[in-house]
């Protein structure tokens, strides 16, 4: 039987892939400590859960007011719509 509190990793170079950055921004992320990462032989791995924290610091705050807003003028145009759908 499996353990299923076994931790998945992910490398830098995945995550930079993922989110559409060079390697040289996640190690830069990592040495500031604004992404946590463990040392495994000369690379770096980055635990999974890590990742959702990881998408946010490479969002300025002017990209994430913009997607607010855009979020808000959807759900007051489309609300009803999405609760419809969010039923079925």
């Amino acid at each position: 039987m499996k353990n299923n509190t076994e931790i998945k990793y992910i490398s830098t170079a995945e995550l930079a892939k993922l989110l559409h950055v060079s390697r040289v921004a996640v190690f830069k992320k990592i040495q500031s400590g604004k992404i946590k990462a463990f040392k495994v032989g000369r690379n770096y791995v980055i635990p999974m859960e890590e990742v959702l924290s990881a998408i946010g610091t490479f969002i300025s705050p002017d990209k994430k007011t913009e997607i607010d807003s855009v979020v808000k003028k959807a759900v007051k145009e489309y609300g009803e719509t999405f609760r419809l759908l969010g039923e079925e």
